[in-house]
């Protein structure tokens, strides 16, 4: 425990003394006081999916205490659509494990992810991270005490100003080093921030996308995170995604997350890794192989990707990504390292051999550990997602295959070995595949067909439910796809509308 703090790269982590899920109230109101901070900073998410923010000025202790421990009132129709203003206010309230100090303020300033609470002093039912909360609660009931476990993937772009000396081979840009990746300097500062932030990061890298348009230079990169509890994730993902934009900002350069941002160039994805863990154990492996709760938690993301894609690929942009015999998914299937299909079991560390000792010799030939590090990944979805609602979907779906007596027919009918891009036709025939939706009207239709299994358990709310539905029929994008795709100066208008997700 003790170099789990000393080696943290939150400095309250260091300074309390406890991980950020032990901290308490006299914790934070000790560091404040010890410090001399005289701000603190409220954020929540929105129903538009952003970090919204509320600043305070520390006038004394007891005023400390009182917003630390009653939160503030908000006008809740200014923050949800579906709230009427004649009843609208509602509660914020911070979680103490979600501390932070602010990288980007040079007045010393602690900030706070705040939930949301309704007038009964309960958690505001239709917002997401209690949807969250409640998809968590149900999937460990049925499960008989399982975790869920995820991490994500952010990729984006950084957009800057063309130099005449800087040329990169185009769409070939992954995991390149400098010289031949300009913006490394900047994705390793976001590293560092993000982790000082409570962020768990795996590793960084550029990935494939590169190209030049006009006077402006576009270099694809990703961070990417290590497992943790679901909510902690979706937290973390949330935070990730502001300080890339803010240190943008301060750096003068533009970032998107957009799925896609020009026709024949690579689009930006945001994959989910999951785990599903019991007693500290790794559940997706048994005696070396994938087990049958990785194979019923692949049988629920296949039942229920349709639908999924209501709340993890939310604006029309999302599905000029998902296209045909492009990197990108659209049929409904799973393979083993198949970067092809829509989920992918990706190379673990089961092998029986010390390839550590292989490397290098001076080492010894015990057998290795951290031998539990498989996940399964979930590859459609992208940055429009409200990071919250989208692994809701995925735990409901999870705890959809472990309700469904046929999981295992589902898993094996719906495994691929080939590359799904080179023989669609053959393959979606012999496996009776289905496809992803390809607009947001379709994936409206796909989550009213599927809604009782998210209602189930009153995890998502029947307003949340109809909201997300009106949100995406009002797109009409049905045949937006097939016109865009013959009109390039349309599409970049239309890419340019919706630039920021």
């Amino acid at each position: 425990m003790i170099n789990t703090i000393e080696l943290n790269a939150n400095p309250l982590v260091r300074a309390i003394g406890k991980l950020p899920k032990d901290f308490t109230k006299a914790d934070i109101m000790r560091y404040i006081e010890e410090n001399g901070i005289m701000m603190i900073d409220f954020h929540y998410v929105a129903g538009d999916g952003r970090l919204k923010t509320l600043n305070f000025v520390i006038n004394d202790k007891e005023y400390l205490d009182q917003i630390l421990t009653l939160g503030e009132r908000v006008d809740g129709s200014s923050l949800f659509g579906f709230m009427e203003a004649g009843k609208s206010d509602i509660y914020v309230l911070p979680r103490f494990s979600t501390a932070f100090i602010n990288p980007f303020k040079d007045q010393l300033t602690i900030s706070f992810l705040c939930s949301y609470f309704h007038k009964s002093g309960n958690f505001l039912q239709t917002s997401a991270e209690f949807t969250l909360r409640k998809a968590i609660d149900s999937f460990s009931k049925v499960t008989g005490g399982m975790e869920f476990y995820a991490m994500g993937e952010l990729e984006y772009y950084v957009i800057s100003e063309r130099e005449e000396n800087f040329n990169a081979e185009d769409q070939k840009g992954y995991h390149e080093a400098t010289p031949f990746a300009k913006f490394e300097d900047f994705r390793t500062d976001a590293m560092l921030k993000i982790a000082e932030c409570g962020g768990k990061i795996k590793y960084g890298h550029s990935e494939v996308g590169n190209f030049a348009i006009g006077d402006k230079y576009y270099e694809q990169n990703e961070i990417e995170f290590l497992p943790v509890p679901v909510l902690e994730a979706a937290d973390q993902i949330l935070i990730a995604k502001w300080i890339i934009r803010t240190l943008a900002n301060e750096y003068g350069y533009n970032v998107t997350f957009a799925p896609k941002i020009t026709v024949g160039k690579a689009g930006s994805g945001m994959h989910i890794h999951t785990q599903i863990i019991k007693d500290g154990i790794n559940m997706y492996v048994e005696d070396g192989e994938l087990s049958q709760t990785a194979k019923k938690a692949i049988a629920g993301f296949m039942q229920l990707a349709g639908s999924v894609t209501a709340f993890g690929n939310t604006n029309p942009t999302s599905y000029l990504r998902l296209v045909p015999n492009q990197e990108a998914p659209t049929t409904i299937c799973w393979g083993d390292r198949n970067r092809s299909t829509l989920v992918r079991v990706p190379l673990g560390w089961r092998t029986k051999l010390n390839m550590s000792h292989i490397a290098n010799p001076l080492e010894d030939n015990n057998h290795p550990k951290f031998l539990d590090k498989q996940s399964i990944e979930f590859r459609a979805s992208d940055c429009t997602a409200n990071i919250y609602l989208l692994l809701a979907a995925l735990v409901v779906a999870a705890r959809e295959g472990f309700e469904t007596k046929d999981a295992m027919a589902i898993a094996d009918r719906t495994y691929v070995a080939g590359n799904i891009h080179k023989e669609d036709a053959n393959i979606v025939k012999i496996h009776h595949l289905e496809s992803l939706p390809s607009s947001c009207v379709a994936s409206a239709d796909r989550l009213q067909a599927d809604r009782e299994k998210y209602e189930k358990y009153d995890v998502f709310s029947k307003e949340l439910i109809d909201a997300t539905i009106a949100k995406l029929r009002s797109y009409q994008d049905g045949n937006l796809r097939e016109e865009l795709e013959k009109n390039s100066d349309k599409m970049l208008e239309f890419v340019n509308k919706y630039f920021h997700c």
